[in-house]
């Protein structure tokens, strides 16, 4: 496979001196999920943690960045951001408001920071894998300095 062009995310990673390898996969545009993902970089679903971009009813656009195979608790991510009620944000916004698309969104490097959470199950493995900001692109990056480049905050957000 060739060798993968930096992502703006990963750019950024670099500008704060924080190490992470780039780690390209093969997309398949009929499955986006991560358990494809996973099984292309040969890790368990639960190392791979997805970004999600929602939009509450008080505060606004911010991001859920939770473990692969698992579903955001929608009451969960109200309560710690703050908001009475949250939904997803639809497919077609994602370009415009964050600069990504569906399957290469990443919590680093979005058009404008957005208040970021973290599953707290992201601190039980010594790396983790999260899109580097493009399709067939992740990042295997340490769960502290993947938090710390986000600014996020760590939380119970799964279901």
């Amino acid at each position: 496979m060739a060798k993968a062009n930096k992502t703006n995310a990963a750019r950024l990673l670099d500008q704060m001196k924080i190490a992470y390898e780039l780690i390209p996969y093969e997309v398949d545009e009929s499955d986006l999920g991560a358990q494809h993902i996973a099984e292309q970089l040969g890790q368990p679903i639960e190392r791979l943690f997805k970004t999600l971009v929602l939009r509450g009813d008080r505060t606004g656009l911010f991001v859920c960045v939770i473990p692969g195979a698992g579903e955001v608790d929608i009451k969960k991510a109200a309560k710690v951001t703050g908001n009475k009620k949250v939904e997803m944000v639809h497919v077609r916004e994602l370009l415009p408001l964050t600069g990504y698309i569906r399957g290469g969104c990443s919590p680093i490097g979005m058009k404008k920071p957005l208040p970021t959470w973290f599953h707290q199950s992201v601190m039980d493995y010594d790396t983790v894998y999260c899109s580097a900001g493009q399709r067939g692109l992740q990042f295997r990056i340490s769960p502290a300095d993947l938090v710390s480049a986000a600014r996020g905050t760590l939380a119970d957000l799964t279901a």
